[in-house]
């Protein structure tokens, strides 16, 4: 606020006041008036058939569901039967509701649970209403308070204890239909015709459940744990299969921005989500398992005691396996990368062994698919070879992985070794022994060049090894620090790399081939756990009693 006299109005005494205008403020997006975002009812019923063309028996399920409380309902609809049952039928909708699984063998757990805690509760109520009635007028409703108090106590600390957590929806089921029975049967007064009357109810609406449950299209757990366990296998293989082939292609690598948009896609790429879903199914088989020892024999599942908890253990198997896959992608996106030609060296034994390894766990997938069991020593036979020959490749050039070698310096230190143990009494003989050598020298490294494709391709991707290394490491996003570029950058400029910046170049290399490494070790480990794989699902076959086949 600026305030003058003006001059023409000094004798009035008049003031000019000036008021600044206040900016206008530009307000964060986070307190805007948020959009008016309209329901699409097209984009809901799209989202609805996508989620039931995953899974029919979705839908199955939900139409059984329907039927079977229509049936019961029917019961309190039509005038006769509910003179029968009374108001006591509304406990036969309210069981179909909670005892109906989506599962076969859920439905059967949930209704033993079921019936078992009722017919206890109804025991126990009848009991102590008997015990109450018998104590007196007074003592009556302090006697049934004291029970629901125990009843609620035990029950609650009963189904928190390990060895009974499969048990734990049946001590519900005591605890709210004793409540239920003890305290209607005190006002009604007539507690037992009370729970029989309750219990009758109870046991129809668990008919109607099991019967709709089984009679129409049944959902059996024991093939959806069939199903899982196979489609398991082909991820694993499928998920090894496309990350050795990213790793091997560097698809993209050359962009300075790849590392990054690979991080930030890295957990919507399809070969990690079916991985990571393999890695999160531990429940999922265990629930179903347990599900499937309630079925009776069905469709391929026709002798008693099938052995279920083995497709958990093999599951469990696969699962340490897939950890191999998913530190493999964890390789495939970190920031410090081997070389593309040094990758290139290796590339024909990865790419072998990758595809015998994937080859013999879509194998074992289609056993167990088939219900069979094949002589499957030629496939691991060949997984074993292709495995050591990968190794011998890496013992071969492991020089490459070393950012020591020097294959001048590496010569010269030969040719003095083998002079060091030679007596030369004149500088001549000395002169002439020194040309024998290196010709010696020459010979022996000549016909191994022609000879060895590969080590002459080692030879020629290690002239530029420096250079090449130099690049990779100027590409990463956030490995080495912008620090390291800065001194490539101005050591360019100056024309020439100071003595210190060698050592630094020489331990970025070493890290950065040690990638290479980790990468073929994994593949290894990976191969060496299928041994216990191939057992399991070897137990598998011959438990369940599958047919035996010769590969």
């Amino acid at each position: 606020m600026n305030g003058k006299k003006g001059s023409n109005d000094s004798t009035n005494g008049s003031y000019e006041i000036n008021i600044p205008s206040i900016p206008k403020t530009k307000l964060p997006e986070t307190m805007k008036k948020p959009r008016d975002v309209r329901f699409s009812c097209n984009s809901w019923m799209l989202d609805v058939w996508e989620f039931c063309k995953q899974d029919k028996n979705r839908v199955i399920f939900s139409l059984k569901v329907g039927l079977a409380v229509l049936l019961v309902s029917l019961l309190i609809l039509f005038q006769a039967p509910y003179q029968i049952f009374g108001t006591n039928i509304i406990w036969s909708i309210l069981t179909v509701a909670i005892m109906f699984e989506y599962t076969v063998g859920a439905t059967f757990n949930r209704g033993f649970n079921r019936a078992l805690g009722s017919v206890l509760a109804g025991i126990l109520a009848i009991i102590v209403a008997q015990i109450a009635l018998s104590s007196g007028i007074v003592a009556e409703p302090y006697i049934i308070g004291i029970s629901i108090f125990l009843i609620g106590t035990v029950t609650s600390f009963m189904k928190l204890w390990p060895s009974l957590a499969p048990y734990e929806y049946g001590f519900r089921v005591i605890l709210f239909t004793y409540c239920l029975i003890i305290i209607s049967g005190y006002r009604m007064g007539s507690p037992v015709i009370t729970a029989m009357d309750r219990l009758y109810s109870i046991a129809i609406g668990a008919i109607v459940a099991v019967l709709v449950n089984i009679l129409v299209f049944p959902i059996w757990a024991g093939e959806q744990l069939h199903k899982e366990l196979v489609s398991s296998f082909y991820t694993v293989a499928d998920s090894l299969e496309e990350c050795v082939r990213k790793y091997i292609e560097d698809e993209g690598s050359d962009d300075p921005d790849f590392f990054k948009s690979v991080i930030d896609e890295f957990p919507d790429e399809p070969a990690y989500k079916k991985c990571r879903s393999t890695l999160n199914s531990s429940a999922k088989l265990e629930s179903l398992a347990t599900s499937a020892k309630w079925e009776p024999p069905h469709g391929r599942f026709r002798h008693f005691f099938y052995p279920w908890s083995e497709y958990v253990k093999v599951g469990a198997v696969l699962r340490y396996c897939a950890y191999e896959v998913m530190a493999l992608h964890g390789v495939l996106h970190s920031e410090i990368q081997a070389p593309y030609n040094l990758r290139l060296t290796f590339q024909k034994e990865i790419q072998e062994a990758t595809s015998q390894a994937a080859q013999l766990v879509r194998c074992l997938g289609n056993d167990i698919q088939d219900m069979k069991k094949t002589l499957k020593a030629s496939l691991l036979n060949g997984v074993h070879s292709s495995t050591e020959r990968l190794q011998r490749a890496i013992d071969m050039h492991s020089y490459l992985l070393a950012s020591t070698y020097d294959p001048m310096k590496d010569r010269s230190s030969r040719i003095l070794d083998k002079l060091s143990h030679v007596f030369t009494p004149t500088l001549s003989d000395l002169t002439e022994q020194l040309a024998n050598l290196e010709s010696e020298e020459e010979l022996s490294t000549t016909p191994i060049a022609q000879n060895t494709p590969s080590e002459s391709l080692a030879s020629q991707q290690l002239d530029s090894y420096h250079d090449t290394m130099r690049k990779q490491c100027k590409r990463l996003h956030s490995w080495p620090s912008r620090e390291v570029d800065t001194a490539f950058d101005n050591e360019e400029l100056q024309g020439g790399f100071e003595s210190n910046s060698i050592p630094r170049m020489k331990a970025l290399e070493s890290t950065a081939a040690l990638s290479l490494a980790t990468f073929t070790s994994l593949i290894i480990e990976f191969v060496a756990r299928l041994d216990h794989l191939v057992e399991a699902v070897d137990e598998l076959s011959k438990l369940a009693k599958f047919k035996y086949e010769i590969l």
